[in-house]
């Protein structure tokens, strides 16, 4: 299976902007799905998640309220609404499928398709 994200780029603070992603896989629906992000210097964590259906969200602390995410089963993609933004969200954006582990949400695989960078300026 192979995700590529897109829709990132320069937006200043307070800004928006909508993350694509597109999955080649067949089995698309059968799957949580997510966002994780990775900042200069940092290690990768996890943004925003959704259930099959897409009735289940699943969010960071650092971006509820500001951040949404939902699902197109149809069309294979899932999307981040990212509005509010801040300096602080400036990274690589990753989409994945993931699963619960304990009190983690983890990619299972930990096969990382192609990221969007998404910087933001203050």
């Amino acid at each position: 299976v192979q995700l590529q994200a897109s829709g990132g780029g320069l937006v200043q603070a307070g800004g928006s902007l909508r993350l694509s992603c597109a999955d080649s896989g067949r089995t698309f629906s059968s799957y949580f799905m997510g966002w994780f992000r990775q900042a200069p210097g940092k290690e990768r964590e996890f943004v925003a998640g959704i259930s099959w259906s897409g009735g289940g969200t699943y969010y960071a602390d650092s971006v509820k309220g500001r951040f949404t995410i939902s699902r197109d089963n149809a069309k294979n993609t899932v999307y981040l609404q990212m509005n509010s933004l801040k300096p602080e969200d400036t990274g690589v954006y990753y989409c994945a499928r993931i699963q619960r582990d304990g009190s983690r949400w983890t990619n299972p695989s930990d096969a990382w398709g192609q990221g969007t960078l998404v910087t933001v300026s203050s």
